[in-house]
């Protein structure tokens, strides 16, 4: 049989590809004349066929800055590319914002702060844009004396 029938048989029988296994060049003869896989197993047993390590690029590096950008560095303005909106999108800028501002707005109602229809108003202003923060939405509130006990 030819070297290469030989080679794809031990492929599949290490579970590996075509290019990582090693024929021992002393054994080319005797490895030409094997016929059946468990020829190829008797010689993988006797060391005349191995698999080859796999040599690729460490991922330690990477891990190492994978964590590092988990716990929030490597995120400065020398690192970003793209536009003012590539990190973070218009959009979920957007949602942030709205959904801090809704939320003060009901702790607020809930605590009898200020009422429903006040919190109606709000609502409204926030949701067009007026309002741009939970600080600012306080701002409003006691610049309109609508806001109580606090």
């Amino acid at each position: 049989m030819t070297l290469k029938k030989v080679r794809r048989m031990a492929a599949t029988i290490l579970k590996c590809g075509i290019s990582r296994v090693w024929m021992d060049p002393t054994a080319i003869e005797e490895l030409s004349t094997l016929i059946t896989r468990n020829d190829v197993r008797v010689a993988i047993k006797g060391g005349a066929i191995k698999k080859k390590p796999i040599y690729a690029t460490s991922r330690a590096r990477a891990n190492i800055i994978k964590i590092k950008k988990r716990k929030g560095r490597k995120s400065g303005q020398g690192t970003r590319k793209g536009g003012k909106y590539s990190i973070i999108t218009r959009k979920e800028r957007w949602i942030r914002q709205i959904r801090a501002i809704r939320d003060e707005l009901k702790i607020l109602k809930n605590s009898g702060a200020i009422d429903k229809h006040t919190y109606r108003l709000f609502y409204k202003r926030s949701k067009a844009g007026i309002i741009k923060s939970r600080a600012h939405l306080r701002l409003h509130l006691k610049v309109e004396g609508k806001l109580r006990g606090n």
